[in-house]
């Protein structure tokens, strides 16, 4: 189970919002660069980019944040990123400076065929995030709720060959209220790409139950304000996580 680490970039800086609301936003580091170095050194084995700004206005407003991010990591780690990302030429760019893993939100729901142009030119380099609310995805920096279900579009994206779906509670997210387990898991079950969890992550409890969860589909969480805050301390969380992962792999054989 990996715990991924979030550097939400807003205005330049690494900022935690709650529920999404660009008003309510905290404000942890001037420093994106020095921060992604930070969660390195605390055993991140990937780190997670959200240009904030970027996923209102509908296109890159932190790219030199972002730089500095990938100056920072080098070739460590992998870094995925989403937000205002809508056209192949920004993906392609994207990859060329460094990031690994593009993440599709607002377009994919939007403009489908998008995701398939960018699965077809970037293969293995193609995320989708889809971010919900009793059930139904949002889109615009989660200002609006559509009527699609969040099964139903992870199963077509499966089908065009994305990596991986990041499935975000938004009314969880930058709570501390723990991950929903169950919207989780049942998406993991109806599709056979991984899902990364991501909302609400806030204790070794979720930890558990999300390891529990692994044979199922679930790969990773996304880590937010609880390591900002020191809720949870994020080193111990990861081996607590290596260590249940070990043990319920050997339950299983």
């Amino acid at each position: 189970m990996l715990l991924i680490p979030a550097i939400d970039l807003k205005d330049g800086h690494c900022v935690r919002l709650e529920q999404g609301d660009m008003d309510r936003a905290t404000v942890f580091s001037e420093d994106p660069g020095a921060m992604a170095s930070h969660w390195i050194s605390k055993g991140a084995r990937r780190l997670h980019l959200v240009d904030l700004n970027g996923a209102f206005a509908g296109k890159l407003k932190n790219e030199s944040a972002i730089k500095s991010i990938l100056k920072a990591v080098g070739n460590e780690i992998p870094v995925q990123l989403g937000g205002g990302i809508r056209d192949l030429e920004t993906i392609e760019r994207l990859l060329d400076d460094g990031i690994s893993t593009v993440i599709i939100g607002t377009a994919a729901v939007k403009s489908p065929g998008f995701v398939q142009d960018a699965c077809t030119a970037f293969p293995g380099h193609i995320m989708v995030g889809l971010d919900a609310k009793d059930g139904k995805v949002a889109t615009d920096g989660w200002s609006k709720i559509t009527g699609h279900e969040v099964i139903d579009l992870a199963k077509k994206f499966e089908d065009w060959g994305v990596e991986a779906i990041i499935y975000t509670d938004i009314g969880r997210d930058g709570m501390l209220k723990g991950v929903n387990m169950e919207a989780t898991i049942k998406l993991a079950q109806a599709i056979r790409i991984p899902v990364i969890a991501s909302g609400g992550l806030s204790s070794n409890q979720d930890i558990e139950a999300l390891c529990q969860a692994e044979e199922e589909g679930v790969m990773g969480v996304i880590a937010g304000r609880s390591i900002y805050s020191g809720d949870l301390d994020f080193t111990a969380a990861q081996q607590y996580a290596d260590e249940l992962t070990l043990k319920f792999s050997k339950n299983l054989s």
